[in-house]
């Protein structure tokens, strides 16, 4: 499984989240604070929804 970051997230450290694409399981998230703790997984359509709700924001 391979983590990454959004392009637009700098190099100092902060608050950044990792997606790694996990086929038909899903889509994960973590911290990249904390990459060896847990990740949360969701299903592909709840991310849709979320990059969606977001945009609007």
């Amino acid at each position: 499984m391979e983590w990454r970051k959004s392009r637009r997230s700098g190099e100092e450290g902060g608050n950044c989240v990792e997606l790694a694409d996990l086929g038909a399981d899903g889509v994960g998230l973590r911290d990249s604070k904390l990459p060896d703790d847990i990740h949360l997984t969701i299903t592909r359509d709840t991310f849709r929804k979320l990059i969606e709700t977001v945009r609007m924001l």
